[in-house]
């Protein structure tokens, strides 16, 4: 207890939502506990009810706190002293005190239990003593992964399939951020990992996450590679991901090719090689074009290289201007002269800055839900982005699910370090895939492989540890220094991120070029620094082997299991981002609109999210799989399955409809979102579904709100809808972009080894100055023009339509080049 200044305080007062209860607040070493009793009711103060009211309780664990603010009482002002927190499950509070000696060592007790613990050791999972119904469960052992690979039909003695199971990562020596279990083709040899893991960053090469069971096409996983300017390549590399895309023997088709899942996508793929510049710009819907610019993009041209005509495809997610850019340190995407037997296809998914200043918008509309209940501004809403891009990871998911299982190809996946966007992207696409994995051990299952095994770095990006910088006292403010707020405004209005791609990505080549490049790390991390990741607490890695020596039994402990008191750990801000919460936000799209196909419910996705932030298990702790072992996580803390399966009726799905037949309309095995229906997710956001999403199209289309002042939607003649806001005396009309305007395709580019559709060639052999292209060779006359309005100018040219770049749909070149920003993941 020595952080807790103060353990009880008697007669606070509650605010949420606009009302007051008084009650008592309790601190403990995890949780804030408020309790308060409700008045009686009529019948009990009548007689009429022996019935008691019981006492009740607000719990809060410190983790799931995202902001906290003291408000001191003001020498002018009557109000009293006030503590508000906001969290991370999006529950908004506000406690009064009497007292402004306590409120302030509350705060500081709050603060000193939330960040500056130091260590996740000292986090509730590993002090918590689980109750029934979940003591006797085991939810460690529902995930096992040879018996996984096992379900997919890969196993270490049959390898009829193509595959393998690789030990050479068994010890995590050979790259410590993916599973111990490598799943490879049985035709590349150890030794071939070897030097192909040298090639990508972090030696995270291309591995099997799924394997389709119909047609035996594969979905794999890697990071980047390292291109840089000097146009690297690897002949491993490119041996290793040819026996990928050659590993499904024969095409087979479904049991009845008129069964095949109904798509909007275009009819199959032909390799009459037409130029992209002859596709339509009036496209029905994003998957018709998607599938349509890939099928243009055909090889079969060229000579006949075994699944070329199956258009295996390499999904880089980033967008195409952000990957180039990357290039000028050493890292970068593939350069497709090397790869002839595949199409690169860049998504356009915004990095993880783009994502965490999107959701502080949507907060930013809620933030007052403490000491109010007026409704959140739907057009402030819509303006987050957030929706788009939750439409752009599923057209991603879509895009790749729909040429595994019906255009029987094969697909790689990665971004920058392929543990954010593309965990996001791999499974959601299995989601679609595999009926399995929307059953509720299946989802759990799919969390474990592709989430936690596969390395997507949980401490950072949920930021367990929290960081001062989102603890503020709001009249001690002195130049802005301890305004969370402004600090995140500035974050915000700075383009979310590090702004000026080409600029920031010469400044880092310099010290790229200027540093021992003999190690196999990224050499940029999530805060744009020239640093391996992690360095302080993940074990070194400086030289490709498929064993570690001997020696390295006797190395020290790193510091994630014996942390340097002097080096406390904490969370960096600029790298916690909402991407898991992003790959929920999806999948209760996919339940929403297909609510029989799920064996779980919203609650579970729900719950999933809380408990996520709330460290009361150890499932979500540390980074990687390394690391949880290293730290004896699965002896000395419990799995959050257990939470879930003893208490499983309360996280089934009552509409759910078991069984698969390809034959019957709404029991396929494939199931794909609907574009233009990406909705709120209300129940997530502690509101109504009215309130985020208005109306359903049945009821009228007109929106009181139950504020003093009216506001009244309607459809506008642009198409969009035009909000009436009365006040009295006067009124005035906003118009709110459509809904129809989200669906856009991510798809911002394609790229074969024979043409360019809305990318810039990959810089080979050249310096970080030549990335200006000069347009006045070949009588363009033009002078120097640099590689975003090349890139723009070819997006305009193929008709992909405002909105699909990236985000960035509609802008005008300079702002695109503006807003770029070097990936930071």
């Amino acid at each position: 207890m020595e952080r807790t200044r103060i353990a009880r305080v008697d007669e606070v007062k509650l605010v949420r939502r606009g009302e007051q209860v008084e009650g008592t607040l309790h601190l403990t070493p995890h949780h804030l506990i408020f309790c308060h009793t409700p008045p009686p009711s009529l019948d009990e103060l009548n007689g009429l009810s022996s019935h008691k009211t019981k006492p009740r309780e607000l719990w809060i664990t410190y983790p799931i706190i995202q902001t906290c603010t003291l408000r001191l009482t003001h020498p002018t002002s009557h109000l009293p002293s006030s503590i508000r927190l906001r969290c991370r499950d999006f529950t908004f509070v506000c406690f009064c005190f009497a007292d402004e000696k306590k409120a302030r060592d509350v705060y500081d007790s709050i603060k000193a239990w939330t960040c500056k613990l130091g260590r996740v050791e000292k986090l509730y999972a590993f002090t918590y003593q689980p109750q029934s119904p979940e003591k006797k469960v085991i939810g460690w052992d529902l995930y096992d992964a040879r018996r996984e690979w096992k379900r997919l039909g890969i196993s270490e003695k049959d390898t009829d399939k193509g595959w393998r199971i690789s030990n050479i990562n068994l010890d995590y020596g050979f790259s410590p951020t993916y599973p111990a279990l490598l799943a490879v083709p049985s035709a590349i040899s150890d030794n071939t990992l070897n030097y192909a893991g040298r090639y990508r960053s972090r030696a995270r090469l291309p591995v099997l996450t799924y394997l389709h069971p119909v047609n035996n096409c594969s979905i794999t996983r890697s990071s980047q590679p390292l291109v840089g300017v000097r146009g690297n390549r690897s002949i491993q590399d490119e041996k290793l991901l040819l026996a990928i895309f050659s590993t499904s023997h024969s095409n087979k088709p479904y049991p009845n090719p008129s069964s095949r899942p109904r798509s909007r996508q275009s009819p199959q793929s032909s390799s009459s090689g037409s130029p992209t510049r002859d596709i339509p710009t009036n496209l029905p819907d994003p998957e018709t074009l998607e599938d349509q610019m890939i099928s243009r993009t055909s090889t079969e041209d060229g000579p006949r290289v075994y699944g070329a005509q199956q258009h295996n495809l390499i999904v880089d997610a980033r967008p195409t201007v952000n990957a180039l850019a990357m290039q000028a340190v050493g890292l970068g995407s593939e350069n497709m002269d090397n790869y002839r037997f595949a199409t690169k296809a860049y998504l356009g998914i915004d990095n993880i800055h783009v994502m965490r200043d999107s959701l502080q918008k949507v907060i930013d509309t809620l933030k007052d839900s403490d000491v109010t209940n007026i409704p959140p501004n739907r057009e402030a809403l819509m303006k987050s982005g957030w929706l788009k891009h939750i439409n752009g990871v599923l057209d991603g998911a879509s895009l790749i699910a729909r040429q595994v299982a019906l255009q029987h190809s094969h697909v790689l996946i990665h971004c920058s370090d392929g543990w954010d966007r593309t965990s996001q992207l791999s499974a959601l696409s299995q989601l679609c895939l595999d009926p399995y994995y929307r059953t509720l051990e299946g989802f759990i299952v799919l969390v474990e492989k592709d989430w936690l095994s596969f390395g997507h770095m949980f401490n950072h990006r949920s930021g367990f540890l929290s960081s001062e910088k989102w603890f503020s006292i709001e009249n001690e403010r002195v130049g802005g220094n301890s305004d969370s707020h402004t600090q995140r405004t500035s974050l915000s209005n700075s383009g979310s991120g590090a702004g000026h791609a080409l600029e920031n990505a010469f400044l880092s080549a310099k010290g790229f070029f200027n540093k021992d490049n003999s190690s196999r790390e990224s050499f940029v991390d999530s805060d744009g620094e020239l640093q391996p990741y992690d360095q302080s607490s993940s074990p070194s890695n400086t030289k490709p082997t498929s064993k570690r020596t001997s020696n390295n039994s006797r190395d020290p402990p790193s510091s994630a299991a014996s942390p340097d008191p002097k080096h406390a750990a904490t969370t960096k801000v600029k790298e916690t981002s909402p991407i898991f919460h992003q790959f929920l936000d999806a999948t209760y799209q996919l339940l929403a609109q297909h609510p029989t196909r799920f064996q779980f419910n919203e609650r579970f996705l729900r719950r999933l999210l809380y408990h996520l932030y709330s460290c009361q298990y150890g499932t979500f702790l540390y980074n990687n799989e390394h690391e949880r072992v290293e730290n004896k996580v699965m002896a000395r803390t419990r799995s959050v399955w257990d939470y879930f399966l003893g208490r499983r009726e309360q996280f089934l799905n009552s509409r759910y409809e078991e069984g698969v037949d390809d034959n019957v309309r709404g029991k396929e095995r494939l199931v794909l979102p609907r574009a233009g229906e990406v909705r709120w997710w209300s129940e997530v956001f502690g509101r109504e579904d009215r309130e985020m999403n208005g109306l359903p199209p049945s009821s009228s289309s007109t929106i009181t709100s139950p504020a003093a002042s009216s506001r009244n939607t309607q459809l506008s003649p642009n198409g969009g809808t035009t909000t009436t806001t009365t006040i009295p005396g006067r009124a005035t009309e906003e118009t709110i972009a459509p809904p129809a305007a989200i669906p856009s395709s991510v798809l911002t580019g394609l790229e074969t080894a024979e043409q360019k559709v809305g990318a810039v060639p990959p810089i080979k052999q050249a310096s970080p100055r030549d990335m200006l292209v000069d347009e006045s060779e070949g009588g363009g006359g033009g002078g120097k023009v640099s590689v975003s309005d090349r890139l723009a100018a070819g997006i305009k040219g193929i008709g992909l339509g405002k909105g699909t770049m990236g985000g960035a749909g509609g802008k005008k070149p300079e702002r695109l080049e503006r807003e770029m920003e070097v990936e930071m993941q």
